[in-house]
């Protein structure tokens, strides 16, 4: 008995000393990339001039690191896995995922959760793979985060991920900067991992525009933080339209956008850290959703993943879109129903044309 209490003591101790370890490492490792970074953006010299167009087309799409097929579920969502099935899976999500953009063939690209180099994706530069390509684009890459070593779920660790957001233009990029968004400073910082957003100003056809893509906080439970995050954005806007220039904001909000999406895609009426409604009082003056027909058309653009998707039956909403300033005249809204083949997201595209006389 002597011996067993021995070794427990033994046991103990050693899983105290890994555990400290291991904290220890997740607080000297952590950094977040400081507030307003310049960006160089990856510029094309055979598209440096846009003749003026009709209209144009800007699509936004959380590719969800090209690990989401529609029998994955994600063990923070209360789902079931950490990584993509394969990397062979990887791969395939990736080619489908590039094919709809090349089909859509829009000005303009907004990719939330796309990977450098991360466990999770199997360490596939998702980066790289899609500037490549679409060869068509200038593009800007804003970090998001570049985690630690995360050793959860114990049976198989998410691992490492430096993953960020990717904008694409027709139109090559004049400047870009990357901004820091306001997130949790307590322990919750090593899971729900930083977030920002990026300008990037280019013109298209004689019009200067600022193109701001976002991916904001998903599991957060202080509301204060998600309120802090659209204040900061707000300021952004509000400063490139007082500069002169047309405002496009795109990504994956984490917020309800239509504010009644359980009505509108007859799903639970439950309130998700990610789906409350969207606080659209916090937008500056000459800003709104751009919602068009979304509504009616009943298209959600992502689905929750706590359990593999069947039509009908996830909770679904609408958190992927855009906000426009007022010399922004929306034509039409469309999510693209993939029924989430490749990603939990389902892509968004705006139609629109300026009004001259603003």
């Amino acid at each position: 008995m002597k011996l067993l209490f021995s070794y427990l003591k033994w046991f103990i101790l050693v899983f105290a000393l890994i555990l400290g370890g291991y904290l220890a490492y997740l607080f000297l490792d952590y950094q977040r990339l400081e507030d307003n970074l310049e960006l160089l953006p990856n510029n094309h010299a055979n598209n440096s001039q846009q003749t003026e167009q009709k209209n144009y087309k800007i699509t936004t799409f959380n590719i969800g690191y090209a690990a989401y097929p529609t029998d994955y579920s994600f063990f923070m969502d209360d789902g079931k896995y950490s990584r993509a099935f394969s990397q062979e899976d990887v791969e395939k999500n990736l080619t489908a995922i590039e094919n709809h953009l090349l089909e859509l063939n829009s000005d303009a690209i907004f990719l939330q959760e796309v990977d450098i180099k991360a466990h999770r994706s199997y360490k596939i530069n998702q980066v790289e793979r899609l500037t490549q390509n679409l060869p068509e684009y200038a593009s800007v890459f804003g970090q998001n985060y570049d985690s630690s070593y995360l050793f959860y779920p114990f049976t198989k660790p998410i691992g490492k991920s430096k993953s960020g957001i990717l904008t694409l233009s027709k139109s090559n990029f004049e400047k870009a900067t990357r901004y820091a968004l306001p997130i949790e400073t307590n322990f919750n910082k090593f899971f729900d991992l930083d977030r920002s957003f990026t300008v990037s100003q280019t013109t298209f056809g004689g019009h200067p525009v600022s193109l701001i893509n976002i991916h904001s906080s998903a599991f957060t439970k202080d509301k204060s933080i998600l309120e802090d995050q659209i204040k900061k954005l707000a300021s952004k806007m509000a400063e490139e339209k007082a500069a002169g220039r047309s405002v496009i904001v795109g990504g994956d909000f984490n917020h309800d956008l239509l504010g009644n999406s359980p009505e509108v895609f007859d799903t639970e009426r439950k309130v998700e850290t990610w789906t409350h409604p969207f606080p659209e009082e916090l937008l500056p003056p000459g800003f709104s959703i751009a919602k068009g027909d979304v509504a009616k058309a009943k298209i959600p653009s992502v689905r929750a993943s706590n359990k593999p998707y069947v039509k009908g039956e996830n909770f679904v909403s609408l958190i992927d879109g855009f906000i426009v300033s007022d010399d922004i005249i929306v034509d039409s809204v469309n999510v693209s129903d993939l029924e989430f083949a490749n990603s939990d997201h389902n892509p968004v595209t705006l139609t629109f044309h300026f009004d001259k006389g603003a």
